[in-house]
C-alpha cells in the first residue's frame, strides 16, 4: 500500500532537502547502534549513510521496486554491503523478523500513514527493550517546500500521543529541530519491570 500523498520528486531535487549528516547525529545514530531496520528506503537518500554509521545490519523496505533498486544501486556504489534491501508492503505484512533483534527502527517522513499507531506498535516489536524507534518529519509549516498537506501533517504531540498508546513507547526528551524543513522525535521502547523476589 502506497502512503497517502507520497510522490517522490526528481532525486537530485529530494536530497536538497535534508542535512542528512545532522539529522543522524541529532538523532544518534552512530556505532552503539547494531543492527537498524528502517521503512521506506525512497532514493537511498538516509540508507547509505545510516549504514557507513552503524556497526552491524540496516534491513530497509520500500513498496516501490524502483525504490528498491535505486538503493541497491547506491549502496553498491558506496561499498555499503551492510545494506539488506528488501521489497515489502509493511503496512499489510509488518516488518517480519524476529521481535526484539533490532537496535533502532527509522520512520521517516511517513507517520502521516493512515494508521501510525498500528505502524509505531510494529515498529516497537521489532525493536529490543531500551532500542529507540527514531522518527522525522516535516515540520507543521506551510513554509515548506514539500511534505504532505497541513490536514493529515502530524504534529509531534500528535506522534508522541499514538506512540503511548502502543503501551511501549515513550518519548525521550522534546521535539529535536532538524533543520531546514523537518523535526525529529526518539522514542524509547520500555524495559520489561524488572521482578523483585
Amino acid at each position: 500500500m502506497k502512503l497517502r500523498e507520497s510522490g517522490m520528486p526528481e532525486e537530485a531535487y529530494w536530497e536538497t532537502l535534508f542535512d542528512v549528516g545532522l539529522i543522524l547525529d541529532r538523532l544518534g545514530i552512530d556505532a552503539r547502534l547494531r543492527n537498524v531496520i528502517e521503512m521506506g528506503c525512497g532514493y537511498g537518500t538516509f540508507s547509505v549513510p545510516v549504514a557507513r554509521r552503524i556497526a552491524g545490519t540496516l534491513t530497509t523496505f520500500d513498496v516501490d521496486p524502483a525504490m528498491v533498486e535505486r538503493t541497491r544501486q547506491r549502496a553498491a556504489a558506496a561499498g555499503a554491503w551492510n545494506i539488506l534491501c528488501v521489497l515489502r508492503d509493511v503496512f499489510a505484512d509488518g516488518f517480519g523478523g524476529t521481535a526484539g533483534s533490532q537496535d533502532a527502527c527509522l520512520l521517516f517522513n511517513i507517520l502521516h500513514c493512515e494508521e501510525p499507531t498500528r505502524l509505531l506498535a510494529e515498529a516497537a516489536r521489532v525493536v529490543r527493550p531500551g532500542g529507540a524507534v527514531l522518527v522525522i518529519h516535516w515540520r507543521w509549516d506551510t513554509a515548506t517546500p514539500r511534505g504532505p498537506s497541513m490536514a493529515i501533517r502530524p504534529k509531534p504531540v500528535e506522534i508522541v500521543a499514538w506512540a503511548q498508546e502502543t503501551g511501549v513507547l515513550e518519548a525521550e526528551g522534546p521535539p529535536i529541530d532538524l533543520p531546514p524543513w523537518h523535526y525529529g522525535l526518539r522514542l524509547r521502547r520500555a524495559k520489561p519491570a524488572t521482578r523483585h523476589p
